[in-house]
């Protein structure tokens, strides 16, 4: 995890393990497009498998669409916490989402095995940024933002999940949460594209 911050503002960047299997999931299920706004699958590609089979009795691959898009919102506005608990082998708190609930039941090692890897890439990738100061240009952006405004500079908080996408991208998914490719960063002038307008309406 990392904190940036000045008088009055502060700004989180992490991954997240619950978001990472969740990712995961709807790779493997091929659910294209999925959640609000809809983020691009992730990088490594996650192979595809049929679930009409397995999802047959419980609404078929549309519910498990709509139940997994209910999930992933609940995990973006409860971020950093793991909400609902992810308890194998039952899955208790996913009793209402039946669909969700199976394809946890039969996934959850290998989307387990796949979030753990990602974790510690992350981790390998925090270390190396933290060497060459790479998120310094989040401080730049906040204090050129913050001398165009002047006095009249709100205080804020922001949060920014980052997560292995294939698009080098960001999406603004709350008033102050950003889920963001993690190697966007590498590219300070995209990463400043899609960092600034947010900044902007916050300051």
């Amino acid at each position: 995890m990392h904190h940036t911050g000045g008088p009055g503002w502060r700004i989180t960047m992490d991954t997240s393990g619950p978001m990472l299997l969740a990712l995961y999931l709807k790779d493997h299920a091929g659910l294209t497009g999925a959640g609000m706004p809809p983020v691009a699958p992730a990088q490594p590609r996650v192979r595809e498998a049929d679930h009409h089979q397995l999802m047959q009795h419980v609404g078929g691959v549309p519910a498990l669409r709509r139940e997994w898009e209910a999930w992933w919102q609940h995990l973006i506005e409860n971020h950093p916490e793991m909400s609902p608990a992810v308890e194998p082998p039952g899955f208790p708190a996913f009793g209402t989402a039946p669909a969700l609930q199976r394809s946890l039941q039969a996934h959850f090692g290998a989307a387990l095995t796949w979030a753990r890897e990602r974790r510690a890439e992350y981790e390998r990738l925090e270390k190396e940024r933290e060497a060459s100061d790479a998120t310094s240009v989040l401080r730049e952006i906040v204090e050129e933002r913050q001398l165009e405004v002047g006095p009249s500079a709100r205080d804020f908080t922001l949060t920014i999940i980052e997560l292995p996408l294939s698009e080098d991208r960001a999406w603004l998914v709350n008033a102050d949460k950003v889920i963001m490719s993690q190697s966007l960063l590498a590219d300070r002038e995209a990463f400043r594209s899609y960092l600034t307008p947010v900044v902007e309406i916050l300051v």
